[in-house]
């Protein structure tokens, strides 16, 4: 048994470490799981994922919790969280023909994350046909296009107010460039256009604030490093909550009473619930687990999701042994570095080769550990983010109890792509 890789859980409150599951989910574990099924294949551990689920719900205090679907992409599992908890309530979709597709399947309260320009009239048709869709905007500019079109449908199209929480500091903007609107007086001319437009509804505000919600501060070997981030998190957090309080102080001196105040992410549950103003929060990565999230001083989510790729050789026979796998090369989006390659997770031991890293053909991993591996065995790997995995694979293992018990779609299986 791969005793260096114990599952551990962690309670609700950050940074306390509960008692180790009873059953390790190690490389014996699995392995003996999926014997015999072809690789390369994506798999969820339903055990660990109902670990966060109860973990993200605990988090998220009395707020209700909007599900990123990018961070899931499949209608099996979308359904499965919305199931899991009746503080689960609607969806925050990364593309506009994504949200029109899951109106299709059944699924209401569907927020758009990001603004969109030409895809507009595809929203308006679906809510001309009863699909519950809110676009994105954060200029009037956006105000404008969004009314010609619904004009032209004769329809009333829901908007969300897009806040940006970037802390700026001189010679640094922490966080990410989204919207343009960072004050009142910034915000006060867009909120009088979409006042002034007879076929838009102001249905809610988001402030998403990546720089706490998306940035670990707990990266092993960067102390100093770890230590800025969370400075900067604790006078970003001060900021934000003025910020969107600010807000919400001058929609009500129009009267404007939004349906919903978003905020939030897996990674700011516990400090986005303390603002009164929110209604709900954003949640998606925590339910996968992927590698960035291992990187946090406040919380830590059980691996539920990973893939296995085969070894088909071995390269280097010394010690330690090199293996050569076939494929692997799943690299995640945004700034390249080695935060977005995969992570070799089980048998504990595996790494990567610096020099070549994860390849589209060939994945070529070391290993020093209790284990003796040959060509046909499984090398796990953990995504650096959540959904992204889901783009490589049709389908999802689903594990429960040390079986396969299911086997869903993703939205590639489904014959979907949203990029």
């Amino acid at each position: 048994m791969d005793t260096k890789n114990p599952v551990s859980t962690r309670t609700s409150t950050p940074g306390v470490l509960s008692q180790p599951q009873s059953q390790q989910q190690d490389y014996s574990y699995y392995k003996r799981i999926f014997a015999g099924y072809p690789m390369p294949f994506a798999y969820l551990d339903l055990d660990l994922l109902t670990h966060n689920i109860q973990q993200i719900a605990t988090s998220a205090g009395d707020k209700r919790v909007r599900i990123a679907s990018k961070s899931v992409r499949s209608v099996a599992i979308l359904k499965r969280l919305l199931a899991a908890d009746e503080r689960f309530q609607g969806i925050m979709c990364f593309t506009l023909r994504e949200a029109v597709y899951l109106a299709s399947q059944g699924f209401k309260d569907l927020l758009l994350g990001y603004p969109v320009w030409h895809y507009i009239p595809a929203a308006a048709e679906a809510i001309a046909a009863g699909a519950q869709i809110t676009l994105m905007l954060d200029s009037v500019d956006h105000v404008r296009q969004i009314e010609q079109v619904a004009q032209q449908y004769e329809v009333k199209i829901p908007v969300c107010l897009d806040l940006d929480m970037a802390l700026d500091l001189p010679g640094l903007h922490f966080g990410v460039w989204r919207s343009p609107l960072r004050t009142v007086a910034q915000v006060r001319p867009v909120v009088e256009s979409i006042i002034a437009a007879p076929h838009i509804l102001l249905d809610g505000i988001m402030g998403y604030e990546a720089q706490i919600a998306g940035l670990g501060d707990h990266y092993p070997h960067q102390t100093a490093k770890n230590v800025v981030v969370r400075n900067l998190k604790k006078r970003s957090l001060l900021q934000v909550a003025q910020r969107r309080a600010a807000v919400i102080e001058l929609l009500a001196s129009y009267n404007l009473t939004p349906r919903f105040i978003n905020g939030g992410g897996t990674g700011s549950l516990h400090t986005t619930r303390n603002e009164p103003g929110v209604t709900e929060i954003t949640a998606g990565s925590g339910f996968y687990a992927p590698a960035l999230f291992d990187n946090y001083q406040d919380f830590r989510y059980q691996p539920a999701a990973g893939f296995a790729i085969e070894i088909v050789r071995q390269a280097k026979v010394s010690n330690p042994p090199i293996y050569t796998c076939l494929g692997g090369g799943y690299v995640a989006s945004g700034a390249t570095n080695n935060d977005k390659l995969p992570r070799p997770y089980l048998p504990a031991g595996a790494r990567l080769i610096p020099l070549e890293g994860a390849g589209e053909v060939q994945t070529p991993i070391s290993y020093r550990g209790p284990h003796t591996l040959a060509p046909g065995d499984p090398i796990f790997l953990r995504h650096s983010k959540a959904g992204e995995l889901c783009e490589r694979f049709t389908h999802l293992l689903l594990v429960s109890n040390g079986e396969i018990v299911d086997t869903v779609t993703t939205y590639r299986g489904d014959g979907q792509c949203f990029l």
